[in-house]
C-alpha cells in the first residue's frame, strides 16, 4: 500500500450477489458506501447479475442459496433476538454514561 493503492480483495459469490441485490434496491453509490467498496465494483457485479438473469431467465445460484437458506420463522426469531440484544446493549451504555457523569462530578 506504499503507492496509495488498495490491496486486492477477494469476495465470495454470495457477497457479490447480495451487493448486487442491494445496489438494485438502494442504488450503486449507496450500496458501495454502505459496504465500503468502490462504486464501479458494485456496478460491475450488478451488471453481471442482470446479464446472467437475462441470458438464462434464472437467478444465479448464490442468490437462490441466500434466499432459500433459512425459513422466515428462523429469520424472525433471529431478528427478535438481535433486537433484545441491542436493547440490552443500549441500556448498558446508558448506565455507563450515568456512572461516568456521577464519578466525574465527584472528582471536581
Amino acid at each position: 500500500m506504499k503507492d496509495g493503492r488498495l490491496p486486492k480483495r477477494q469476495y465470495t459469490e454470495e457477497f457479490k450477489a447480495e451487493a448486487a441485490r442491494l445496489a438494485g434496491s438502494v442504488g450503486s453509490h449507496e450500496a458501495a458506501r454502505r459496504l465500503g467498496i468502490l462504486v464501479s465494483t458494485v456496478g460491475n457485479w450488478a451488471r453481471r447479475q442482470r446479464a446472467s438473469v437475462e441470458s438464462d431467465g434464472r437467478l444465479p445460484a448464490a442468490v437462490t442459496e441466500v434466499a432459500t437458506r433459512r425459513p422466515v420463522s428462523e429469520l424472525e426469531a433471529e431478528n427478535s433476538r438481535l433486537r433484545r440484544e441491542l436493547a440490552e446493549a443500549k441500556q448498558d451504555v446508558e448506565i455507563l454514561k450515568k456512572a461516568t457523569a456521577y464519578f466525574a462530578r465527584g472528582s471536581r
